[in-house]
């Protein structure tokens, strides 16, 4: 029995000179898969690399996160396509997405960035409907403007999954409806957030995927430390009693979806 935490940032830990330790970390938790996604041309190479050194246990994606889009994203993407034409194959596009929580205050200004967010997006939509590959999708104050982006390019929604999922009870019935997933993390765990654990029982476990995104959100006990892989487990814990379920059915089911849904073996 294993975990599988579907997206986690390795970067920051080969920079560090730390991942042999962090994924030796998380051998040790039963954490034994893992996606790590990418965000720009910056992370793409490193993340194949990770992923060939590390066969059956580390996974990568590619795609331009929306933070990173400017003016200039048409040459960031030209490189993107080239990384499916390889024998490491990413196995999946993302994440992708849009963001406006940190728009300028300046209206123009806000404007401009939101249509370059999306010209990049549509762009790599349809991509990923071209290679019929999943997509990881990026959403901060933005979720009906990505369904309606989703929609409008023929992306089959089996393949598009909402990392992070932060949003109410209403969302998670619109992806439930189109047949697209949510992937959640640790902040889950967190004390306050009533909203999301209402989510949780309306989605139920039968589609359920997690995450860390590390080195980011990490779990209660160990919120205000940094993430990592090997701390999925808490968020496994955390469901285990909120779901009262045992924690083998959680991380069954979670991995094998997970597994199903990057088409991994």
């Amino acid at each position: 029995m294993s975990w599988f935490d579907t997206h986690c940032h390795l970067q920051t830990f080969l920079q560090g000179q730390e991942l042999e330790a962090v994924l030796k970390r998380a051998e040790e938790a039963a954490v034994t898969k893992m996606v790590t996604v990418g965000t720009c041309p910056e992370d793409w190479k490193d993340y194949q690399q990770i992923a060939k050194q590390h066969p059956g246990c580390v996974y990568y994606s590619v795609g331009l996160h929306p933070g990173y889009v400017d003016e200039d994203w048409k040459s960031q993407l030209l490189s993107l396509q080239n990384f499916w034409n390889n024998k490491i194959n990413p196995v999946a596009l993302g994440e992708i997405g849009l963001d406006y929580f940190r728009l300028p205050k300046d209206e123009a200004e806000a404007e401009k960035i939101i249509f370059f967010q999306k010209e990049a997006f549509r762009s790599q939509l349809n991509l990923a409907r071209e290679l019929t590959c999943p997509v990881i999708i990026h959403s901060r104050s933005a979720f009906y403007d990505c369904v309606a982006e989703i929609d409008q390019s023929g992306v089959d929604w089996s393949k598009v999954v909402f990392h992070c999922f932060s949003e109410g009870v209403t969302e998670i019935r619109e992806l439930i409806e189109r047949g697209g997933y949510a992937s959640f993390t640790g902040i889950l765990t967190f004390r306050k957030n009533y909203q999301l654990r209402e989510v949780i029982k309306i989605l139920g476990i039968d589609n359920l995927i997690l995450e860390t995104d590390s080195p980011y959100l990490t779990p209660e006990p160990y919120r205000g430390k940094r993430n990592e892989p090997a701390l999925l487990v808490e968020t496994g814990k955390f469901l285990k009693d909120f779901l009262c379920e045992s924690e083998s059915k959680i991380m069954d089911l979670t991995y094998n979806n997970s597994k199903s849904f990057y088409g991994v073996i």
